[in-house]
């Protein structure tokens, strides 16, 4: 026999369990009283101390049971509800503008004191723009000094 072959419809399920219920009821009867009463008392201890049901309750954020944005079941507490994700939505917003306005404050500031320092330094700023100049600084000056140094003859 297959597992698939055990298992009942919901329909089954249901018949199977009114039938039981219908044979239990009837063999309830046939027992002595005291019994009956030891049963009871089970029952009502059981159903006492049964963990209660989880409800789940659905929130409506934004629109009240008639659909408005506010209805007057809510009261102010529809205002709370809707301040309650709009403050901290604001709050990223404008934290957003003042980080991005921040970073282009210190670029320009950056860029500021790049253009004081070629401006106040000694050498102009066309010889930046001199590949010899862009030589120099690579190799630095005692490279030149050497190489004039070896070049010049040696008098005896």
């Amino acid at each position: 026999m297959k597992h698939a072959d055990n298992h009942l419809t919901p329909m089954e399920a249901d018949q199977f369990g009114l039938a039981s219920a219908a044979l239990l009821r009837k063999g309830s009867q046939a027992l002595p009283t005291h019994i009956k009463d030891r049963l009871y008392a089970a029952r009502m201890k059981a159903i006492a101390a049964r963990k209660p049901e989880k409800v789940r309750i659905q929130k409506q954020v934004l629109a009240g049971s008639s659909g408005s944005w506010s209805s007057s079941s809510r009261g102010s507490r529809g205002i709370w509800d809707v301040l309650g994700w709009v403050a901290p939505l604001i709050v990223l917003v404008f934290g957003l503008i003042g980080i991005a306005q921040w970073q282009e404050d210190s670029r320009i500031d950056d860029i500021a004191a790049v253009d004081a320092a070629l401006l106040t330094d000694d050498v102009p700023p066309d010889a930046y723009a001199d590949s010899g100049f862009m030589g120099f600084l690579k190799n630095g000056p005692s490279a030149d000094s050497s190489s004039d140094t070896v070049s010049a003859p040696r008098a005896k």
